[in-house]
């Protein structure tokens, strides 16, 4: 398995520069294609790589619920046919921190926690792939909207996710968005996924270098 993790001190929110540090700590996401007989070894990847917080997509565990072990807890929500499925992971020393976990459907959730006074949320979210109706599609993306549209612009919020789509090398009409260290074609699901983070005034962090 494999996961993308960034180091994050501080943060611009929605509305303007924060000026002052007041936490550090690194963050990935990965999709794990099932976390059934993997959790235990992605506790240890995560103390192996120094990962604080983990967004995982395609659980395919069903239920609201929580588990802990080795020093993480995770939350995470799906589905009787253990189909998708969402969750985070935080290590032990920041899991008192959290104030509200919002399951919202099998494919996003979300964990507030406040952080020397600042209030961080966490979105995991896992897109329908291109083979899905879209339907389903819009459901999704109006589950993620609202969920954003709730969240305080003076509240930090990082999202990390399946996208199930490539943004491309270029970063033409998407500058502040798109970095322009992708690499590729940009195909359907990257434009829908660009298009969310412009309206949001989101940046693709994976795709800068900070």
């Amino acid at each position: 398995m494999a996961a993308s993790s960034s180091s994050v001190s501080g943060s611009k929110n929605r509305c303007g520069h924060r000026e002052a540090i007041y936490f550090s700590f690194r963050i990935g996401t990965l999709n794990i294609g099932t976390l059934t007989g993997k959790f235990l070894e992605l506790v240890d990847m995560l103390k192996k790589r120094h990962v604080d917080v983990v967004c995982i997509q395609e659980t395919k565990w069903k239920g609201d619920k929580t588990k802990e072990a080795n020093g993480f807890k995770l939350w995470y929500s799906g589905v009787v046919n253990t189909k998708n499925g969402v969750g985070i992971m935080l290590n032990t020393q920041m899991k008192d921190n959290v104030v509200e976990v919002n399951r919202i459907i099998d494919r996003v959730m979300m964990i507030k926690l406040i952080l020397n006074a600042e209030v961080v949320n966490i979105v995991s979210a896992y897109v329908p792939h291109i083979g899905l109706s879209d339907v389903e599609k819009k459901h999704f993306w109006d589950c993620l909207d609202d969920l954003v549209r709730l969240i305080p612009s003076d509240q930090i919020l990082y999202m990390g996710g399946d996208f199930n789509g490539h943004i491309g090398k270029q970063c033409d009409g998407y500058v502040g968005t798109h970095g322009g260290f992708g690499f590729g074609t940009r195909n359907e699901g990257g434009c829908a996924l660009l298009e969310f983070a412009l309206a949001n005034e989101f940046v693709t962090v994976n795709y800068f270098f900070f």
